[in-house]
């Protein structure tokens, strides 16, 4: 497993090691050593997995202190462009954005801790998409922010995405009171 760091601190992509053959593959997906090794140390406790068309978009979501969420995020079927957006006030990166193509093929995975808002845009009907993360989900504690906001500035590669209610209602950049800070 090879850890890649991005160029917005705390955010990194995580290349499994893939051993295949006739039969099929096999890697592994979380080791806490490795993580550690790497500088990392989220503590998991609850697994997520979606199933989503071609064209659906999820986001921009974060869980706010003190139920803030880090995600280590994965395809199992199909593809995503997956997106994390620096939202942690004092931050030399704060409003930017990093993304990538996540997918059964390339195996990718990153990792987003708190301070991040996250979403992805399927590229693959029948995408099945998991997240490991560092807390329980308290919807009390969520907030999102406008997936399209012209100040984020985010290519999601769609026309016309298929969005939840609450995507649609999401805040605007601008307006929007962090409630994390760089450290």
């Amino acid at each position: 497993m090879q850890v890649h760091p991005t160029h917005i601190s705390g955010l990194v992509v995580v290349e499994p090691r893939v051993f295949g053959d006739d039969r099929g593959y096999f890697f592994e997906s979380f080791n806490a050593e490795k993580f550690r090794e790497a500088g990392l140390q989220p503590q998991f406790l609850q697994d997520n997995q979606s199933l989503s068309s071609r064209g659906v978009l999820r986001g921009l979501h974060f869980q706010r202190p003190p139920h803030a969420q880090g995600k280590l995020v994965r395809v199992i079927k199909g593809a995503v462009l997956d997106v994390a957006v620096d939202i942690r006030k004092g931050s030399p990166t704060y409003g930017q954005h990093h993304k990538l193509e996540l997918n059964e093929e390339n195996k990718l995975q990153f990792y987003i801790p708190p301070g991040f808002a996250h979403g992805f845009a399927t590229l693959a009907d029948d995408t099945v998409f998991c997240y490991k993360c560092t807390d329980l989900y308290h919807p009390e504690t969520e907030g999102s922010i406008a997936w399209n906001d012209p100040d984020l500035g985010i290519d999601w590669q769609l026309e016309n995405p298929v969005l939840s209610h609450k995507d649609q209602q999401s805040p605007d950049f601008a307006s929007f009171e962090s409630p994390f800070t760089y450290s």
